[in-house]
């Protein structure tokens, strides 16, 4: 009886001295077309305003366009952030060099005692200051963090200047010591550096903070590159039906990017992927006829007798793709069925949602981007504990609650 009990209070002590699972878990709005972004709402500053935030795995920082005063900043859905002397981080300031060793720069504080950044992305900049501010963030644990630091971007470039989009701005949810996951998790809001996200074809889905909502099983898992800043598996090769030759010349480096609405290759995966596609059509489904879309983001698109509304009416003539990434003697395989490459037009015709890298964007020559539409209807893990990166199909538009999560609809 004696050992029972001291074998019991160990157990007990043991369960004090790990940590429970957290988890934060918010909504997404928002769609791969005609919306083009996924984003979830926050709740920032004292009195708290609502800000829509595009959910982005390919960036570090998070940040509000804002009135400081701003200089060339979007049309946006909400009043610009407007932020108070004592919100500026200084450039002394520990987050500051944090933010500079994320952006890979080297700190240099001019006259100016704040800390002021540009950040260079695909095709736009970004010029602002960091701010701290309180973020109104519900978490499994109870835990409220009172103050997050992030960017107040007040010149993002003449191109920008009154062009309106659904958003105010980015998450930030890169890897990075100044990204909201690695703050909240200083603050020990989430206990583990986990985040994942499900994206829904019917629109929305959630994002998740900690491992909380990690399926325990049926995960599709492999390893991370640990020297790559980005999200990335390594190197994959692509493969036209799952029993073919691989497509790709030679293995893909690829990246995750939810912030990117469609999937980007290089130039030669782009034209192998083109010409296997426009081949099967021609044998298989001779009544599509390529046509020019007006949209000009959609470069490959066909028509159809009729206006085509959804992708069953077409998803026979597509076939899947998937790339395959080694892990020693182990694959981890991501299918890409035609529903998460295609994409019905409002013109009602159905459009490759792959595009070329190096003509869309010359800084994507040579990279390869996995986006949201092919991120469709699957729970995507980025646990950065393990080094791992996972997915796994899922039913996106319903939104986790259980007792390990408080969903926030902020």
């Amino acid at each position: 009886m004696t050992a029972r009990l001291a074998l019991l209070a160990s157990l007990l002590l043991l369960l004090q001295l790990v940590p429970p699972s957290s988890a934060v878990v918010l909504e997404l709005h928002g769609n791969v077309y005609p919306i083009g972004h996924f984003f979830i709402t926050m709740n920032i500053g004292d009195p708290a305003k609502s800000y829509f935030l595009d959910i982005d795995t390919g960036s570090t920082l998070t940040w509000l366009q804002c009135d400081a005063p701003c200089t060339n900043c979007n049309i946006v859905p909400h009043v610009l952030y407007k932020p108070t002397p004592k919100k500026l981080v200084t450039c002394a300031d520990s987050l500051c060099t944090d933010l500079y060793t994320d952006l890979g720069k080297p700190k240099r504080c001019g006259s100016q005692k704040q800390c002021d950044y540009v950040i260079q992305y695909v095709d736009s900049s970004s010029m602002g200051v960091l701010v701290i501010d309180r973020f109104s963030l519900s978490a499994s644990n109870g835990t409220n963090p009172t103050t997050i630091a992030f960017g107040c971007g007040y010149d993002q470039g003449k191109k920008n200047r009154n062009v309106p989009i659904p958003v105010d701005s980015i998450l930030g949810l890169s890897r990075g010591k100044v990204t909201l996951l690695s703050q909240l998790k200083s603050q020990g809001v989430i206990t583990k550096h986990v985040l994942g996200h499900c994206i829904s074809s019917k629109g929305g889905g959630f994002l998740f903070f900690g491992d909380a909502q990690v399926p325990t099983s049926g995960v599709t898992w492999t390893p991370m590159n640990r020297e790559h800043k980005y999200y990335s598996p390594g190197h994959g090769t692509l493969h036209f039906d799952s029993n073919s030759k691989a497509i790709s010349a030679a293995p893909m480096a690829v990246i995750f990017d939810s912030g990117a609405t469609y999937t980007y290759f290089a130039a030669q995966p782009y034209q192998a992927t083109l010409s296997v596609v426009k081949s099967t059509l021609n044998s298989e489904c001779k009544f599509l006829t390529e046509v020019t879309e007006k949209d000009r983001a959609l470069t490959v698109c066909w028509k159809g007798k009729d206006k085509i509304v959804t992708i069953d009416e077409v998803k026979k003539c597509f076939r899947s793709l998937s790339l395959e990434f080694a892990d020693g003697d182990k694959k981890a395989t991501l299918e890409i069925p035609p529903e998460h490459y295609l994409i019905i037009s409002q013109e009602g015709h159905v459009c490759l949602g792959i595009l070329d890298g190096s003509k869309e964007h010359l800084s994507l020559a040579g990279t390869n981007l996995i986006g949201g539409i092919t991120m469709l209807d699957q729970m995507v893990i980025y646990d950065s504990e393990r080094s791992l990166l996972g997915w796994v199909n899922y039913q996106c538009d319903r939104i986790p609650r259980s007792e390990s999560a408080i969903t926030s609809r902020l």
